[in-house]
């Protein structure tokens, strides 16, 4: 397969043709060769738009997912950002080629060990990977200008909002084990809290203290 001809198909059709419209996404989507970050029998569908297994009963988002949560940051260039939720490393990977640094957060080792050597071999030296529970976030990185969050969860962890820096934004799904909203919270210079319903979505459940349980509850 051509790989960058599939790269660009699939920011044409399935991400730019619905409504993302910002060109430091876009060309980051069409700079991160998603096909390294699946299983290698996976390949030939890395740029299709849905999201494929992982391992560890986790999973890579959709293409245009990953392109939505990346818009509702609003980055501008070279910001600090929190990921909860390494997984593949692919939406670190996307990050990486705006923000300025990316701190990512991963429960599972194996998966930790494997998005850090894809990211390695593809030269994002401006990401630093952590196992931990990530429904604490990275309280020693923050203040954050933006956390982004690859996993649904029951409520809002206050842990987030703590570590969000004035005027920065939290993207996360909110709400049951089978559905969830987008949701994205700004802070104010004054400390407040704005929300913002973006769109219907399902994730895996963000697992840990201030998540879900491991027997769903």
């Amino acid at each position: 397969m051509d790989f960058a001809i599939s790269r660009r198909r699939m920011v044409e059709q399935h991400i730019k043709s619905r409504g993302v419209k910002d060109p430091l996404v876009l060309d980051a989507m069409l700079q991160v060769p998603r096909h390294l970050f699946v299983e290698q029998a996976l390949a030939d569908q890395a740029y299709g738009d849905y999201p494929l297994p992982i391992g560890q009963r986790q999973t890579i988002s959709q293409p245009y997912m990953v392109a939505v949560m990346t818009e509702a940051l609003q980055l501008k260039g070279g910001e600090k950002i929190l990921e909860v939720g390494t997984g593949s490393g692919y939406q670190a990977a996307v990050l990486a080629r705006i923000a300025g640094r990316v701190y990512s957060v991963e429960r599972i080792p194996e998966l930790a060990r494997r998005a850090r050597r894809i990211l390695d071999q593809i030269g994002c030296t401006n990401v630093n990977v952590k196992v931990t529970d990530g429904t604490f976030g990275w309280e020693e990185q923050q203040p954050f200008d933006g956390i982004i969050v690859t996993a649904g969860a029951p409520s809002i962890p206050r842990s987030y909002l703590d570590q969000l820096g004035p005027g920065g934004r939290l993207v996360i799904p909110v709400g049951s084990l089978g559905s969830q909203v987008l949701m994205r919270v700004t802070k104010s210079g004054e400390g407040r809290f704005e929300e913002e319903r973006l769109l219907d979505c399902r994730f895996v459940p963000l697992i840990g203290g201030n998540g879900w349980q491991n027997d769903g509850t």
